[in-house]
């Protein structure tokens, strides 16, 4: 078995944000005990000091714990201080780490709102921007934003903290900017870019080139299942000469549209859709149509497992950089539960499994 890099190499070289005089605890076992505890199923700072003083005797025997364990309140203030950026940079470090982004791996980019999580006195609940590997199943990096519309100055900042050159990067119809196009391309990768009518003169040319020029490629696919059968059918255009502003989107090469009917089994309904995007990759249509479907790797294998197995939409931590940091915490805990090859169980059965068994976890958590 290769040897994995040790994650408290990465985060034992953070700064520590606490005065000197206030560092009862050491810093590295605060973190330790706090990834550890999430792995296992905690979800709050009163269940991750529960988690530590049950297993104080197992942590003593690879942390120092000078000072006896850290209290909730202890734990809870250390992440709402911590720098966000400086806790990122780590993780990002560690990440790229584990193992090389294999080439032409698609980078799927997307915000989620963490809803129960909001500021003391402010409305707007704290919204995340991850970068997601899709065939590697890694979170890369996240920033925050405080409204949703701040994701277009954001995706910029996220893409020059990661390692991803060779890649091609997809993101929706928000992430549709000449800005974001361009710092794709500054890194030596590719845009998968969605076009809807947030960029009207731009999704009108496109619409143009589909209707007046011959497709260079054609690819189709079918899915049968949960009651329903999904034509999806892929059809990219190389010839540029309806978009205007061409010469603006940097390296554009390609214009993709994807056409969908769902059937409907039970009730004989018929849903059609169809969709616009564009890409600076000069590739075949069954390329295109494989990387869209990936692309929402992000929500079923990130979101949909922060929130129903995490359950960070629930999450109520709103002093300081708490939510944010805790965030990073679930998917530091994410990433070392799907990286263990020892079980093809659940991620839910391996945090119980976690929970139950120290030789288990001391494999997940490679300290």
């Amino acid at each position: 078995m290769n040897k994995k890099p040790r994650i408290s190499t990465y985060f034992s070289t953070m700064k520590d944000h606490r005065l000197d005089r206030k560092k009862k605890h050491d810093m590295l076992d605060i973190i330790a005990i706090t990834i550890a505890a999430v792995v296992c199923g905690a979800e709050d700072w009163y269940e991750i000091e529960e988690f530590a003083v049950v297993n104080e005797t197992w942590f003593k025997s690879f942390l120092r714990l000078d000072n006896g364990i850290p209290s909730h309140d202890t734990i809870n203030r250390f992440f709402a201080n911590m720098d966000p950026a400086t806790f990122e940079s780590c993780f990002t470090d560690w990440i790229s780490s584990l193992e090389g982004i294999t080439h032409d791996q698609l980078i799927s980019i997307d915000g989620k709102t963490i809803r129960g999580a909001k500021e003391n006195g402010k409305k707007s609940p704290v919204h995340m921007v991850s970068a997601w590997a899709d065939k590697n199943e890694l979170v890369l990096g996240q920033l925050r934003v405080y409204e949703k519309s701040n994701e277009i100055t954001a995706i910029p900042d996220l893409l020059k903290s990661l390692f991803i050159k060779d890649c091609l990067v997809s993101i929706d119809a928000m992430g549709c900017q000449h800005a974001i196009a361009d710092a794709i391309v500054d890194k030596e990768s590719d845009y998968l870019l969605a076009v809807k009518g947030n960029q009207g003169e731009l999704q009108e040319n496109v619409l143009d080139s589909f209707r007046f020029f011959k497709p260079d490629d054609i690819a189709t696919d079918n899915d049968i299942g949960h009651g329903r059968v999904e034509t999806r059918k892929c059809t990219v255009i190389k010839d540029l000469g309806h978009i205007i502003q061409k010469e603006e989107w940097t390296k554009l090469t390609t214009l993709i549209r994807i056409e969908s009917e769902r059937f409907f089994k039970v009730s004989g309904k018929t849903e059609t859709e169809t969709r616009y995007y564009i890409s600076s990759k000069n590739e075949s249509a069954a390329y295109f149509q494989k990387n869209i479907r990936s692309h929402w790797g992000i929500e079923n294998k990130l979101h949909w497992m922060l929130d129903v197995i995490f359950h960070e939409d629930q999450s109520r931590k709103r002093a300081g950089n708490a939510a944010q940091n805790f965030s990073l915490v679930n998917k530091i805990a994410l990433t070392l539960l799907k990286r263990d090859v020892s079980s093809t169980r659940s991620i839910k059965i391996k945090r119980k499994r976690a929970g139950w068994d120290r030789e288990f976890l001391i494999n997940i958590l490679n300290f």
